[in-house]
């Protein structure tokens, strides 16, 4: 269905996952879109403009992050300016990144696709579980304090918890659509650099793809309050490989930015024989 008559447009690629997911966690939510296909019906330069404006993005921020595109059409150098970028995702649409969803309160490039909940009135979400398309299931964040029920639930992950109530640090709670928790995650913000920390997955949900959902969407959360590197320290092998699956890099200690390396987590917390990686953050 293409309601033009709906007040929620989704600009939607039907070939990609996270496009697929919005769309589906806007129909249960009993929002019928209007679907804008826009590899075949691209908006005009200056509607582009203004759907990557009015989401708090720029040029740059907004378009496709796949390596070969951005070589195809010249975007590798930093030195393009977002009149470029934008030129360029105006000629070639497949640059724009998806799925942008526009309402009549807010317009947001929504990766991951759970993002698309930030744009739906509360009453309206589902209180029952649902999964997406691969089969892993759609979750939510909430902001949670440094409590002593996330103490509880790190300590027993063998994470460490000595300094979760100092200053600059942001902690959430995830959870199931139905309400059922299934992790904590957090991070700690150095102007654009953020420390990945105490991510931790209830037993129960391990092995059902929720840690990497849950780490993409921490790592949103920290786009948008500035941050565009990631870091993490990995205490335990299958912690490397958890994040080197999601494209995290192993640095030494040395190419760290200073702000990282003054962490209570470097300087106390994390043993020194535990690698640090890192990735950019872009959506």
């Amino acid at each position: 269905m293409n309601d033009a008559s709906s007040p929620i447009t989704i600009f939607h690629n039907p070939d990609c996952g996270t496009s697929r997911n919005a769309l589906a966690l806007l129909r249960l939510c009993g929002l019928e879109p209007r679907v804008v296909e826009y590899l075949v019906d691209p908006p005009s330069r200056e509607r582009l403009r203004e759907l990557i404006a009015a989401a708090g993005l720029t040029p740059r921020e907004a378009m496709r992050h796949h390596p070969e595109l951005v070589a195809r059409f010249g975007l590798n150098d930093a030195g393009r300016s977002d009149e470029d970028v934008l030129d360029a995702m105006a000629r070639h649409p497949i640059l724009i990144n998806r799925p942008i969803v526009v309402t009549p309160a807010a317009v947001a490039l929504c990766r991951p696709s759970e993002t698309v909940l930030d744009l739906v009135p509360a009453g309206l979400v589902p209180a029952t579980d649902a999964v997406k398309d691969d089969g892993t299931p759609f979750i939510g964040d909430e902001p949670w304090a440094a409590d002593d029920e996330l103490a509880l639930h790190l300590e027993a992950a063998d994470l460490p918890t000595g300094d979760l109530r100092e200053p600059g640090r942001t902690f959430f709670r995830y959870g199931l659509l139905g309400g059922t928790t299934v992790g904590f995650g957090g991070f700690e913000r150095h102007g654009p650099d953020a420390l990945l920390r105490s991510l931790c997955v209830m037993p129960r949900f391990h092995r059902r793809g929720i840690g990497r959902n849950m780490a993409l969407l921490l790592m949103r959360r920290a786009f948008d309050r500035g941050a565009r590197r990631a870091f993490a320290f990995a205490g335990t092998p299958e912690a490397a490989a958890f994040f080197r699956a999601l494209r995290f890099v192993e640095i030494s200690r040395d190419a760290a930015p200073a702000s990282i390396l003054a962490t209570r987590q470097v300087t106390a917390l994390c043993p020194a024989s535990a690698p640090l990686l890192t990735r950019p953050i872009a959506l």
